[in-house]
């Protein structure tokens, strides 16, 4: 397992992030998947997170991304969906047809994180730990 690090620290950090469209409006195609995740690129550089895997339905958008411990993640979130709601309206007017209001993306998400171990293999090595020594 290769960890990333910085002056301070060793991490690793993957998210899984969801996001719906605004009342759950099939109008996710390849072309608009696409754009998306390009936009998602651009705007994640200068908060420190790459993408590791993105996919589509038709109305809702799935990824995997690293971040950096210092990311601060609901201030990247609301950048994106702003920004990613304002350029897929504008090039893609077809949108308006099915969104006729300025969102794209519906107010809530869903943000998981994502590890090597399940939830009771971490806390049964916690639990364990220093037993060596009693």
């Amino acid at each position: 397992m290769k960890l990333d690090t910085n002056k301070h620290s060793v991490f690793q950090l993957y998210y899984h992030l969801i996001f719906v469209t605004k009342y759950r409006r099939k109008v996710i195609d390849d072309e608009i998947s696409e754009f998306a995740k390009s936009t998602f690129e651009r705007i994640a550089e200068s908060y420190h997170i790459t993408l590791e895997e993105w996919n589509h339905d038709q109305d809702h958008v799935h990824i995997l991304f690293k971040a950096h411990p210092k990311t601060e993640l609901s201030k990247f979130i609301n950048s994106y969906k702003s920004a990613s709601s304002r350029l897929i309206k504008r090039d893609y007017p077809r949108v308006k047809e099915h969104l006729w209001k300025e969102m794209f993306w519906s107010k809530s998400f869903c943000l998981l994180t994502t590890g090597g171990a399940p939830i009771e293999v971490i806390k049964k090595y916690i639990e364990e730990q220093g037993n060596n020594h009693k």
